[in-house]
């Protein structure tokens, strides 16, 4: 499952900067907007709410303005009308890219993904050209700091956990995506916080790549993750040893 920790490293740098907090703020509240407007504002009757809230408060999205975005969702009749796109294509010597949006003007969004991968030395593909090579899985990832691994191993699989890895620093915890909210919660009432509580694209292989491509690949990540519209972005580029 290295591929995908690559660009979760790369966005936790990022996040170190106000302004990249600003843009993963903005990014979340869009997706709570969009959920509320979907299934309505009580997270207890809206799992999809109840998944993206555990989200944003991974990503440190204060308390008061998950319920700001929530109470303006629910007092809006109109308002802009977003739609979920997934973008597939392959990065320089063929990394894998799944590139998940919410977007008002599909037009303009697809443009500019177009744009970014032609920019980088790749290309947009059809849909299903690159998806074929991820699993999509819950994941959750906890700091191991202070933590017994065999404790935590012990409560993960007990709250229905599928697998668990420890690399030394973080415990990753994977289940099917429609049991990530249920281990969650589990794992909730037994007192952790969580890195990351989300549904991800785990890459099956990885692809290593080195110098120009490596420069490359890294500035479409990076143009990717800049775009407003942009959600997520997946990939099976090796970890850097």
């Amino acid at each position: 499952m290295s591929g995908h920790s690559k660009w979760n490293n790369i966005k936790r740098k990022k996040e170190k900067t106000d302004a990249a907090k600003a843009k993963v703020f903005t990014k979340i509240g869009r997706e709570i907007s969009v959920i509320v407007k979907q299934g309505g504002p009580n997270p207890n009757e809206n799992s999809k709410l109840k998944d993206v809230i555990a989200k944003a408060k991974a990503a440190n999205v204060p308390n008061d303005n998950i319920e700001r975005i929530i109470s303006k969702a629910a007092g809006e009749a109109d308002g802009s009308n977003y739609e979920e796109l997934i973008y597939e294509g392959y990065g320089p010597s063929g990394v894998a890219v799944v590139v998940e949006t919410l977007t008002d003007n599909r037009n303009r969004t697809a443009g500019d993904i177009r744009h970014y991968f032609d920019k980088c030395g790749g290309n947009l593909g059809q849909s299903g050209s690159v998806m074929f090579m991820f699993d999509r899985k819950g994941v959750i990832e906890i700091e191991g700091e202070g933590k017994d691994e065999d404790t935590v191993m012990e409560d993960a699989l007990e709250a229905g956990a599928e697998d668990f890895n420890f690399d030394g620093d973080v415990f990753e915890i994977t289940t099917e995506p429609n049991s990530l909210g249920a281990v969650r919660d589990a794992l909730e009432a037994k007192g952790y916080a969580f890195l990351t509580a989300e549904v991800q694209y785990i890459p099956q292989t990885t692809t290593a790549v080195e110098g120009e491509a490596a420069e490359k690949m890294e500035k479409l990540l990076d143009m990717l993750e800049e775009n407003d519209d942009v959600q997520n972005v997946w990939h099976n580029l090796a970890d850097e040893d």
